[in-house]
């Protein structure tokens, strides 16, 4: 009996045995390869990150080379410098480095790219390269030389030595020495050198892009927890006995308060508040929201009623969407016959009922009370910056808006709403210049809403 069972038995386990070796084989062939495949594209990130340093020093030297008044080629080299910085950026990005120290580098590029692209598209014939500007081309170009120099050395001996990405990663991952830290080494060695570099004044467009944003910047007053509980309860319509403050981020810039309401049905209410100035950040109402049975027009004018109620007067919508039995909802201020589009607010309501579950008010906090835009009278008419529209372009409305642009600058602008390539767009035309600011394709969801707004009484 033993003698069938084992007669049996071995050639099964035998089948079993030779298939989980042919597994194990096929498993270990196929890692290898995914290894191969992930060395090969760090390896060509390493080359290419430092073909383009290469070409980036080059770019700046052409860019310093030339007469100060040289516009056109001025308007070359800064393209390419931004179109080989984000080249750079991107190779970087692939490389595992992500715990290894580069990000002054990686800041430094950045900058260098910010300051590429946003003086490259502005007017050089009526706003060139001033003094300041020229300086910075000179130290760019200086520091470019000395990153591609260090990328060279170690590229001579990543390829002398034979050395291989994946025992960085590995390295760095686990926290331990590789053989060969030739390559952790060499980015780091660049990163201490970019730490080194003088701080160049990039002007207050780019610093600002790398500006920490918060309310101190606005020099409001510090608030106690009693003021935020008063204040909680007062927009909740409560007893301010009823509202709990928890506080956030205690000395430190981004120091707030977070008041919670807990309903009688366990689903509860939670606002969040500056600490300086005691401003109201968001609103959110965790209540379930039903099927849908409120429509467009229902939502809009409930969430106009809240935020009156509210004290953001004189507000009107300017886009709207829907997801999952709600509605998003932007409203943003309208001052004289301009809407100001940097101090949006957001509205979430429950397409149950209409009623407002959720209230987004940062943008507004920061520019309502910094006022930062300037001014709103036009130097053309609405019918001369009309001229400046493609002639094929089938204008739903027009009305005036303040915007913030690419140069993260406030202008005013006239937004052109219409149809062209069967497709809706909102183009925003400077009103003092004529150049087209902004370009914005319509969403489907907000389409019926753009053509259903009385957008023609905002055109003086």
């Amino acid at each position: 009996m033993y003698k069938r069972i084992s007669a049996f038995l071995f050639p099964v386990t035998a089948v079993l045995l030779i298939g989980a070796l042919v597994w194990g084989y096929q498993e270990n062939q196929e890692k290898n390869s995914l290894l191969i495949k992930a060395e090969n594209q760090y390896q060509r990130a390493f080359h290419d990150l430092s073909y383009h340093m290469d070409q980036l020093h080059s770019q700046l030297g052409n860019a310093v080379a030339v007469n100060a008044a040289s516009n056109g080629m001025h308007r070359k080299s800064l393209v390419n410098v931004w179109r080989l910085t984000s080249e750079a950026q991107n190779e970087v990005n692939q490389l595992p480095l992500s715990l290894a120290s580069f990000n002054h580098a990686e800041d430094l590029l950045s900058r260098m790219s910010n300051f590429a692209y946003q003086t490259s598209v502005r007017d050089l014939s009526k706003e060139p390269l001033n003094d300041k500007e020229l300086k910075n081309l000179k130290a760019l170009y200086q520091s470019s030389k000395d990153i591609s120099k260090d990328l060279h050395e170690m590229q001579s001996k990543v390829l002398a030595h034979n050395l291989r990405w994946m025992d960085v990663e590995s390295a760095i991952a686990t926290e331990k020495q590789p053989a060969d830290n030739t390559i952790i080494d060499g980015f780091q060695t660049v990163d201490k050198k970019v730490e080194q570099y003088a701080e160049l004044d990039w002007g207050p467009t780019i610093s600002s892009m790398y500006d920490k944003r918060s309310v101190k910047m606005l020099k409001l007053q510090p608030t106690t927890p009693q003021e935020i509980q008063t204040k909680a309860a007062k927009f909740a319509a409560l007893r301010p006995e009823e509202v709990k403050i928890l506080e956030n981020g205690k000395d430190t810039e981004w120091a707030s308060y977070t008041a919670v309401i807990n309903a009688k049905n366990g689903v509860g209410k939670s606002m969040d508040f500056t600490r300086n100035g005691g401003l109201l950040i968001s609103y959110s109402d965790q209540r379930p929201v039903g099927k849908k049975a409120v429509n467009r027009s229902q939502a809009i004018a409930k969430a106009n009623s809240f935020l009156n109620q509210k004290g953001y007067k004189g507000m009107k919508p300017v886009a709207y969407d829907e997801y999952d039995n709600m509605a998003s909802i932007t409203f943003v201020p309208i001052e004289g016959n301009v809407l100001i589009y940097p101090e949006k607010v957001t509205v979430r309501s429950g397409l149950d009922n209409g009623e407002v579950i959720g209230l987004q008010a940062s943008d507004y906090i920061y520019e309502h009370h910094q006022k930062a835009h300037t001014s709103t009278k036009a130097k053309l008419s609405v019918a001369k910056a009309r001229k400046f529209l493609n002639p094929e372009f089938k204008e739903m409305y027009a009305r005036k808006a303040m915007i913030e642009n690419e140069l993260s600058k406030h202008v005013l602008c006239y937004e052109f709403g219409g149809r062209i390539n069967g497709s809706v767009y909102r183009i925003y035309i400077n009103a003092n210049t004529g150049e087209e600011e902004k370009i914005e394709e319509v969403m489907d969801a907000d389409e019926n809403f753009t053509k259903d707004q009385d957008n023609k009484a905002f055109v003086s």
